[in-house]
């Protein structure tokens, strides 16, 4: 056994330096960090927290592209805007990088890792559940969890300092289930949900993965802990997503028929549009999965944002002010929710330090030139969102936390694709104006309530494990408002 597990190692080694070898001479004309033989950049990554930081060292010292090798595999990170547009734009590139194929197990088929004829097929089915018809009655819902979040804080109000984001994640997925999916899960009522768990550890072995040269190879991972850890993971959430499902179908019965027509939750129209259950599975998994992690992280985020910057915090609570006229039991409703144009900018702000996803990569499925660089077919180009956001050719002094960067004259001074947190394109996030008013909701109805304040000498420990995390959690102090 010993002796097959190293000749499998072998030919591993053998095949990556080909790959590499072969690779050479088309790549030389990007700059990058100096890779070593096999690895590659894997040893500037060991510690998990300095990806992001390294990476935006490495554009500051080699510009807007560049190249890295995490083993077999070719990265091209993309930080210019001009770039970005084509990447995202182009139909060519419709196709995400490889390093989504680890997501596959998980997510299977579904909008994020599909392309071709069967994202665009699903795509047209799923888009108008957000319909702007079906937000607004979605509103109500966003308002009832909120004020359970609000109730959740309340032992924690006063006191010390904590971690607010698994509150915040439950939430989320509190709403995502009872909105997109339809069921009532009371998730908020278990403090230590299974699937949110579960979430969390997929995303770190996944992240492990694009950064072992080893484990990038399935016929290699299968024989790791990482791998036994995944399969109990996913146990757990596809348990989870065929629960809803089921339960779902349960509730309507098998008239779905006339679904179509009331435009009901993205859910029940993949029920009527003769979907197979794995598709209407891999579909659920991904929209259990997205709706609830990357909105939960923005909103931590927010959070942070306000605690770490007072000022701005007051600005918008006066805002509330004026919508709430001192009824704390005012029903928001979508059109109230639209007039938060302060509370907008701020999402929007804390959204470009903090994007939900940092990198988002596409696969170059033939040569591509661009000025003086020619992008070979095989390679990934990856969108560094984290980094083309806080660059000071598009953002001076980015680490300055200012709402007005958003005002609308400002935006008309910038290029269109510096600011991409929902990504752009045809392949954009399709769950943007649902993120938006579940975040400007649970913002309203938190700082209604309390103060945030910063936890001294805290600082989120950053690491881009699909979603961006921080190792740290999200620590702030409450304070009841009077």
């Amino acid at each position: 056994m010993l002796f097959t597990y190293l000749l499998i190692i072998a030919i591993i080694i053998a095949s990556t330096g080909w790959i590499l070898l072969g690779r050479k001479k088309n790549v030389t004309v990007f700059p990058g960090p100096k890779p070593f033989p096999v690895i590659g950049n894997i040893l500037e990554f060991i510690k998990r927290s300095e990806i992001i930081p390294k990476c935006v060292n490495f554009m500051v010292e080699f510009g807007d592209i560049y190249k890295l090798q995490l083993g077999p595999t070719l990265m091209i990170i993309v930080c210019d805007p001009n770039l970005i547009e084509k990447l995202l734009t182009t139909q060519q590139f419709n196709a995400k990088s490889q390093m989504y194929d680890f997501l596959r197990n998980w997510l299977g088929m579904g909008l994020l890792t599909s392309s071709g004829e069967k994202w665009q097929r699903h795509r047209k089915i799923i888009t108008p559940s957000f319909h702007f018809q079906i937000l607004e009655k979605f509103v109500v819902t966003f308002d009832r969890k909120s004020l359970i979040l609000v109730e959740k804080l309340k032992k924690h109000s006063n006191q010390a300092d904590f971690d607010i984001s698994p509150y915040i994640y439950n939430c989320t997925l509190d709403i995502i289930c009872e909105t997109a999916m339809g069921i009532s899960m009371n998730i908020q009522e278990d403090s230590t949900s299974a699937y949110v768990k579960a979430t969390n550890i997929m995303s770190n072995t996944i992240l492990n993965r694009v950064l072992s040269p080893l484990k990038q190879f399935d016929v290699l991972y299968r024989y790791t802990s990482d791998y036994l850890l995944e399969m109990k993971c996913l146990n757990t959430l596809h348990t989870t997503t065929e629960n809803v499902i089921h339960k779902r179908k349960a509730i309507i019965g098998e008239n779905v028929d006339s679904l179509e027509g009331n435009k009901v939750a993205f859910l029940d129209m993949l029920f009527n549009k003769g979907l197979s259950f794995n598709d209407i599975k891999n579909e659920v998994d991904t929209f259990m999965f997205e709706g609830h992690d990357t909105t939960g992280v923005a909103l931590s985020f927010i959070v942070y944002c306000l605690s770490k910057n007072p000022d701005i915090q007051d600005k918008v609570f006066e805002e509330q002010q004026q919508i709430y006229e001192n009824d704390p039991n005012i029903d928001l409703t979508y059109n109230i929710l639209q007039s938060m144009n302060y509370l907008e900018k701020v999402i929007k702000e804390a959204m470009r330090l903090y994007p939900s996803v940092p990198f988002f990569g596409r696969a170059v499925c033939k040569d591509f030139e661009y000025n003086d660089f020619i992008i070979k077919k095989g390679s990934s180009a990856n969108i560094f969102a984290f980094g083309l956001h806080r660059n000071p050719k598009y953002f001076p002094d980015p680490e300055k936390f200012d709402p007005d960067r958003f005002s609308p004259e400002n935006c008309r001074k910038r290029p269109p694709y510096v600011y991409i947190p929902f990504s752009a394109g045809s392949r954009n996030c399709i769950g943007q104006k649902f993120a938006m008013l579940e975040m400007k909701t649970t913002i309203s109805r938190l700082i209604w309530n309390y103060k945030f304040l910063p936890c001294p000498g805290f600082k989120p420990d950053l690491v881009p494990a699909i979603i961006l995390k921080s190792l740290n959690g999200v620590r702030v102090k409450l304070v009841n408002r009077e």
